[in-house]
């Protein structure tokens, strides 16, 4: 894997490989309980490099992305994301585009240095670029508005996030911060 991942990849070289962190913070509403409640969670994340990928005159650089979260104590992932992220070297742009088993799909982007080791990236309900898309339940009872995650690799090896989903939910009269925030260290590849 390591040969396939040049700067071609932009930001994105430093995340190829797989992860793994046990030092997840998951803050979210929880319908059986009525109120916000927080999860301490393990995580895995594997990120294989792929590319070049062409749109007519774009050219992009990509990781096809695989994540899974467990409770503490727990053999069941309660989530799991499937995706890839994406650099675009002319734009100066990653993306991020991913689908959460809940019916819900999202792209969330920005402009990136190529050399940068952390960066934010943001998704918006209503955009047509960055946005956010949730089958009709989820629009009805718990539509998320906003993501925005800030992701960070360290020279020592470690990827550490922190991002926020904002929710309006049905059950809660303000908009709901659901938290999400994890240290990872690479376990294989690049």
């Amino acid at each position: 894997m390591a040969e396939q991942v040049g700067p071609e990849f932009g930001p994105l070289a430093a995340l190829a490989g797989e992860w793994e962190g046990d030092q997840g913070v998951d803050v979210a509403f929880g319908n059986s309980e009525g109120s916000m409640i927080t999860t301490p969670y393990r995580e895995k994340i594997t990120f294989k490099p792929f590319g070049p990928v062409d749109n007519g005159a774009q050219q992009l650089y990509g990781l096809d992305y695989h994540m899974a979260a467990w409770r503490h104590g727990e053999d069941k992932a309660f989530h799991t994301e499937i995706g890839y992220w994406l650099w675009d070297a002319v734009l100066g742009h990653v993306m991020r585009c991913f689908m959460v088993p809940r019916g819900q799909v999202l792209i969330a982007g920005a402009a990136v240095a190529a050399d940068a080791t952390t960066f934010t990236l943001r998704s918006e309900l209503g955009s047509t670029t960055y946005g956010i898309l949730s089958n009709p339940y989820l629009a009805r009872a718990a539509n998320t508005t906003l993501y925005e995650v800030t992701v960070a690799v360290s020279a020592e090896g470690g990827l550490s996030y922190d991002s926020t989903t904002t929710i309006t939910h049905a059950r809660v009269a303000d908009p709901v911060a659901h938290t999400d925030r994890n240290v990872l260290h690479r376990v294989a590849g690049a």
